[in-house]
């Protein structure tokens, strides 16, 4: 008889295994050139076997868009000063939010270079929504601790809230992540003398914080 809790473990293992390997793959090529013949034989299985867990590339690669983003928003979650944000103030924990782009520079910079070549791809292929929308809800819940920060604005008043809470996330987010991005990918301006990305990449956050921080 077989053992139903080991196959959906076996499963899973092998599931992770399939999104691991594409992950890197992903990372060093450009997700369009990838085949679903070369992730196959790079897992050591063959292709027929990939399609019994990944029915189609879109589905295979919006699948490793989750698995990686969820990964790195729980490790994010974890060097939280507190879990939940109680005790800091909203200032502190838009600081939090901004440096954490800057630790995505510093640790990830293979997820920046996935995430460019992702947008990339998402654009050119006609996806269903319904196949987009666990990576549509794991980016939702970046949502969440803005929410907390923006609500307790509202009461310690460290962070001016006349512009609306979408409209702040969407600017910090996009300035933020197209920074980081650029750096990780080498798409800026290199002088002879060299340059420091983070100390760079600092004065953008420094200058965000100044932006939305209460004066005086």
């Amino acid at each position: 008889m077989r053992d139903k809790a080991k196959d959906a473990a076996q499963m899973a293992i092998k599931r992770n295994d399939f999104l691991a390997k594409s992950y890197e793959l992903f990372t060093t090529k450009n997700i369009e050139s990838v085949s679903m013949i070369e992730v196959a034989e790079k897992c050591g299985y063959g292709t027929t076997t990939l399609y019994r867990y990944f029915p189609s590339k879109p589905i295979l690669v919006v699948a490793v868009a989750t698995w990686i983003w969820e990964q790195t928003i729980r490790e994010n979650v974890e060097r939280r000063p507190s879990r939940d944000f109680s005790g800091m103030t909203a200032v502190e924990i838009l600081d939090f939010y901004l440096e954490s782009f800057i630790e995505l520079y510093r640790n990830k910079r293979d997820l920046l270079r996935f995430n460019q070549f992702f947008n990339i791809y998402i654009q050119s292929e006609n996806i269903d929504p319904k196949v987009m929308k666990p990576y549509r809800d794991i980016i939702e819940g970046l949502k969440v601790g803005f929410h907390v920060m923006y609500t307790r604005a509202e009461q310690d008043h460290t962070i001016r809230i006349d512009e609306t809470e979408e409209e702040m996330f969407s600017t910090t987010l996009h300035l933020m992540l197209a920074a980081v991005t650029r750096y990780a990918v080498g798409l800026v301006y290199i002088p002879e003398s060299g340059f420091d990305a983070e100390k760079e990449l600092e004065k953008m956050k420094m200058a965000l914080l100044h932006e939305y921080e209460e004066q005086g």
